[in-house]
Order: C-alpha cells, then structure tokens, then sequence
C-alpha cells in the first residue's frame, strides 16, 4: 500500500553515515556538533518536501483558530475567602488569574498573568499552582526549558513581587495546613541522577521575609529506583498523602497537614503488585486497593484504629468480575466512585451516602447522556459541598459542566465549549466496533465520522497507545475537525495495555503479554475494513510516546497495512533504553517492559523493539516528531529510527523526521504553537489519505 504520490525526498545526506556504527548510536552524543547539524539537516529536508503542502497547514491552522472560542474565561471556584477564575485573551497563549472577595463580588483583580511570565522565554511550562490556605499567597513551579526539571516561586497576593526560591525540583507542590502569620510550609520532590523524583521535602516559610526562609528539610525518600515519590493532601484537608509507587506497587504514608513536622505514618508496607490509594473523611479512612482481586475492593477502617494491625479494615464494596473500581472521592456525606464497566469499557460515577454510623442510606450511578461518553467529577475544594461539577464530552460532543445538586438531583448546565464553522456536532456520528484479535479476545474500537459519509469507506486516521493502563476515554477535538470535514473518519485501538477494560486489560498488553496490544491493534484495521467504515488502501496509523512503539512494531511487520504512519515523540529504541538504567525512567519502566538483564526478556523485547527489527522493505510515508529537551523519550530514539528506516527504504514514499530543537516531550510550549503543529501533522495526514493535493512549486 502507498501514500498518495506527487511529492519525493531523498534519503538523509550520505556524509552523516559512519560504516563501524550501522545502528547510528553516535547521535547519543548530545554535545557533538555534528548530531546538531545532522538534526537541522533533517529538519531542512523535512521543511523542503512540505513546502507544497505549507498552504494548507496554513489554511487549516487558520480554520482551526476560527472553529474554537479564542477568548476563554473560565468557570469561578469559591473557596474559603476568595472566587477564582482564569482568562484568555483571544491572543494570549496562556490565562491570567483572577480573584474577587467572597464578600465582595464587584473588586476584580488580577493576582497572576502566566502569558507576562512567558513571554520572557521561548519555552514555557507551568508546573503547579498552589494557594496557601488563607489564600494570600501563591506558591508555583515553573520550567524554562522543557527539561521538566523546574523552579519554585512565591509571592504575596494579588500583588507582590514574585520570589525565586529552589531551583531544579519537582513539578507538584502542597501547602500544609499550618500557617500562621509569619510562618508556612510548603512540600516539594526533588530528583535523583535519572530524574526519578526520590525525595520529598519540607520548606519551612517565613513570610515576613521569603528569601530567608529556612532550608528544605528532607520528609521521605525512596531508595528503590522503581518506585516515585508524590504529593498531595486529602479534600478533608487533614492529611499530607506521601504516597511512593512503582508501575504495579504503592507505599503511603500519611503526615497530619497541621502539625507537618510529624513522622510519616505507613498506611500498608509494599507488596509486590499490590496497589493501593488512600482518602478521608472524618471518624474514617478509606483504601482502594487490588490486594483482594485485581478490579480493586474499597475496604474502610475507623480513625480510632488508624496504625494497628490491616485485619482491623473492613469491606465496603467487594471485588467484582463486571467493574474495576477506579477511583474514590470522600466529602462529609459520603463517597463519589469512579467505576468501570469491562463490557461497555465505560467509566461511570457512583454515589455513596453514608450515616453517622457508616451505614448506606443511598447507593446510586449518575446519568449518562450518551454511549460511549465521558463523565469526570472535576475538582471540588468544599468538603461539605452537596453540590459537584460534573464534565462531560464524547467523541461526537464538545465538553460540557453541570452542576449537579445532591439534594434535589437537578443537573444545571454551566457552559458547554463552543463549536463554530460548518461542521457541528450534531453532524457527526460515533460508533463503537468490536475486533476479535488474534487470541479471540474482543477489542473495543471507537469511530467518529460525518453522519452523512457513514454508509461508504472513508480514509481513516486509526489512533493507538495500549501502555501504563491509561484508558482512552470519549474526547472532542476541535482539530479533529479539520480532517472529519474533508472526508475522513477517526478512529481509536482501545488495545490491551491501557486501562479501557479494567486492570486485566492493561495486564495482558504488558511484559509478557506485550504481543497483544501489536495484535489488537491490526485486529483493529481488519475491523474497520469489514465493517466497511475504512477505505483500506487509505489508512494512517498515528501513535504518540508509548504509543510510537505501537505504531513503530506494526509498520515493521505489516508495512503495507497503512498508506502512512505518524510517530509523534516516540519509544522506539526500547531495548538500549531498557538496557541503560542512567536514562531517566528506564528502572521505573521494568514493571512495564521487563528488564532485560534477564536473557528471556531481552530477547522478548528484541522481538519487538521497533529500532531492532527495521529490515529492507517498502516502508509507508513516514512522518517522524522528535524534542531536543524531551527527558522521557530522547530525541536520539526518533532520529536513529529515521536514520535507518531512510536508509533500509525500498519504496519511493517519503520517510521525514522534525526534531523540535526547544521543546520537551509534550511538544511545543503555548497554544498557538501547539495548535500550529496540530495543523502541519493534518497537512501531512490528509495529503497522505489522498484527501488533499500539494500546491504547485
């Protein structure tokens, strides 16, 4: 299968190649000038084979900005002694942050305008924001580079003058609860040589005078290079939750928020594969886990028994074979549940109340509008709040958030994202397809599409991560738009390693079970061309991250599957990069891919790794995103699986990499360049389903 012809490349200038290192392994040497000029080679040749296609970037960079709300004002949260809310200017690439007085609606006021502070940099990336808890001060983590390694700032409200204060730490902040005056602590992660956030630490505040605050002082840290440390605090505002875990494994430890000096209390020591989280609401602690079956069981345990024996908690809703419970929310009544339903691959939100006694006196699920969809409870700061923000959106439906009132049951519609140009929602169409992969296993398969075109085969853009047992729920894209309107459908692998259908799903697409997610996701293609959704001459993979790896095993071993393939910033080289425990996330990642110390597993992920199994083949058209800064996925994973696919081509269809030179591994920093991407990968996307034509040059 090809690509649409009608523009050609030529393969990566010849002088580049070295005879004694065919696996092009020098490109890892970041500081020698020649992988700088080999990366601006490629991106020049990039930029050559689209110049015919930069008009319609443009034109659809240009219909992208029309179709969406550019002036964007958020919606207002009360907390105790302010309401906040964000704003975008309909040119700004980031939100200003406002405030007015509870008791005092008309005093606006600005207290943080994050597009200023970028515009001071050519990358930018706010990490946290965090209030202190009488809500006059502003702590926040930001990165210049796109390293993901950041600064922590401070400053007094709404007005002072920011406060630089550590360099080089974590992303996530948390304020305990013991201000005072003169005094607060703010908690942060620091790294280790990998980027591994090891510690966490205890910054002790004077804020008569920030800069003189004390030093750090070290709470927790974490020897296992598997396993990361995070942050948070429970919505009863009682608790620091310092919670440690590797890819299958958690440790919590609890601090009491108001007295933060305090030992950390472990809730339950690691077990091997047994995961665990922890929530609160006073009289009670609360622990979702997977020790009891791998859907998770919610067990409670009373506050007068916190730190004696784990045969003291009790069960509150078992384990299940239908549903995975996936997470659990506690105000002062009661429980809100996040739960998935394997059949449907649907997350649905369940309500709890509770007595006094703990006993349920109500047990129900919230509405759903519509099947596929999805419903998130988003965050709520009121503990004894009876009433939620619930968000909403489909594939076919742009976000929506209600308010939900508990005691009346009265759902309010707060604002629902506008959707301008030709093409509404109501004109489109979702479906959901079952694959049968190549173990008989049934694999849900999403489709979106104009309603009007359902009844043909349309050229298809088929989407796939199937890694860390993230589940890719119901979302709208404005973007998507731009390639639904001209003919296209779009249509997502819910293959196994992600979370669609519970943790067994996730289970059997990872280590030894990795064969699977490559087998969904062709079983995916076959689908759509049974069905007759998919024009199967005209279909392009697309894969980001984890999900380069996907796409990159698959175009090895069926290239004539797909007319093109997009790997945007992705895991390529898995088995040097699992070999290499230097590399930030790498000991992290055994859980996930294995370590391939072990011969077995080395030779399981050889198999697979895509850089280790590029043969002379008539490869599809080949666009290829790499990021200079990316610390996750680096930038010579991309660029080596260039530099030997152009080299192994035996077709005539374009292999092209862009490595963005000031970026990390979400791409480029600012909306509008984000968006401006988006466009040029479109561009690609339609030329290569033969739903565009270059213009002359």
């Amino acid at each position: 299968m090809k690509a649409q012809q009608g523009i050609h490349t030529a393969l990566p200038a010849a002088r580049y190649y070295r005879a004694n290192d065919p696996q092009w392994h020098w490109l890892e040497a970041r500081n020698d000038p020649e992988v700088t000029a080999f990366l601006e080679a490629a991106n020049q040749q990039q930029a050559d084979w689209f110049a015919p296609l930069a008009p319609l970037e443009e034109t659809l960079y240009q219909s992208h900005l029309a179709r969406r709300e550019l002036a964007v004002t958020s919606l207002k949260t009360t907390l105790d002694h302010f309401t906040l809310w964000s704003k975008t200017g309909a040119k700004d690439d980031y939100p200003s942050w406002w405030r007015h007085p509870n008791s005092q609606p008309e005093q606006h006021e600005c207290f943080f305008d994050v597009s200023a502070r970028a515009a001071k940099h050519d990358f930018y990336d706010m990490g946290d924001m965090a209030l202190s808890p009488d809500e006059q001060w502003l702590a926040w983590t930001e990165d210049t580079q796109g390293d993901e390694r950041f600064t922590l700032w401070l400053k007094a409200l709404p007005s002072g003058t920011p406060i630089p204060l550590l360099n080089d730490i974590g992303a996530g902040l948390c304020w305990a609860e013991d201000q005072t005056a003169t005094t607060a602590t703010l908690l942060f992660t620091r790294f280790d040589d990998t980027q591994r956030p090891d510690s966490i630490w205890r910054l002790p505040l004077s804020l008569a005078e920030p800069s003189a605050s004390k030093e750090p002082v070290l709470v927790l840290r974490e020897e296992d290079p598997e396993f990361w440390l995070g942050i948070g605090k429970t919505r009863s505002r009682s608790w620091l939750l310092l919670e440690s875990g590797s890819k299958d494994t958690s440790e919590i430890h609890l601090v009491p928020a108001h007295t933060p000096a305090t030992k950390p209390l472990c809730i339950q020591t690691r077990q091997p594969g047994v995961e665990y989280s922890i929530d609160h609401r006073p009289g009670f602690y609360y622990r979702l886990h997977n020790q009891a079956g791998a859907h998770f069981q919610l067990d409670y345990l009373p506050d007068s028994q916190l730190g004696y024996s784990q045969g003291s908690w009790q069960t509150l809703i078992s384990h299940r074979e239908e549903a995975t419970l996936e997470g659990v929310d506690a105000f002062s009544w009661g429980l809100m549940l996040a739960e998935r339903d394997h059949d449907q691959a649907q997350v649905r939100l369940r309500r709890l109340v509770l007595d006094a006694q703990h006993d349920c006196t109500l047990d129900e699920y919230l509405t759903l509008p519509e099947q596929p969809c999805s419903q998130m409870l988003e965050d709520e700061p009121h503990f004894d709040s009876q009433v939620l923000r619930l968000r909403e959106e489909s594939f076919t439906q742009p976000p929506s958030w209600f308010a939900l009132d508990l005691t009346n049951g009265e759902r309010t519609l707060l604002k629902r994202a506008p959707v301008y140009g030709n093409l509404q929602p109501e004109q489109l169409i979702s479906k959901r397809l079952w694959a049968t992969s190549q173990d008989g296993e049934q694999v849900p398969v999403s489709v979106v599409m104009r309603a009007d075109l359902a009844d043909q085969p349309l050229p298809t853009l088929l989407y796939g991560y199937g890694a860390y047992g993230e589940a890719l729920d119901p979302w709208f894209s404005i973007a998507r738009l731009e390639l639904l309107e001209r003919g296209a459908a779009f249509a997502v692998a819910h293959v196994r390693g992600g979370g669609e259908r519970g943790e067994p799903w996730y289970l059997n697409g990872k280590m030894a079970h990795k064969e699977n997610s490559f087998n969904d996701f062709m079983a995916a293609r076959e689908v759509l061309i049974e069905q007759g959704v998919s024009d199967s001459q005209r279909i392009v993979a697309y894969g980001a991250s984890a999900g380069g790896l996907l796409v990159g095993t698959c175009i090895n071993r069926a290239p004539e599957a797909f007319c093109a393939a997009l790997l945007d910033v992705p895991f390529l080289d898995v088995l040097r990069t699992m070999q290499n425990p230097d590399l930030p996330l790498t000991t992290a990642e055994y859980s996930e891919w294995g370590n391939p110390e072990e011969p077995e597993v080395a030779t399981r992920i050889r198999d697979y790794s895509p850089i280790d199994n590029i043969q002379p083949q008539s490869y599809p058209a080949l666009w290829i995103e790499g990021s200079w800064f990316d610390t996750r996925v680096s930038y010579w994973e991309p660029a080596k699986f260039y530099a030997q696919v152009a080299q192994q081509q035996q077709g005539s269809a374009p292999i092209l990499m862009r490595t963005d030179l000031s970026s990390g591994h979400g791409g480029a920093s600012g909306r509008f360049k984000a968006w401006r991407d988006a466009a040029r990968q479109d561009a690609f996307i339609l030329w290569a389903l033969g739903l565009a034509q270059p213009s002359p040059t």
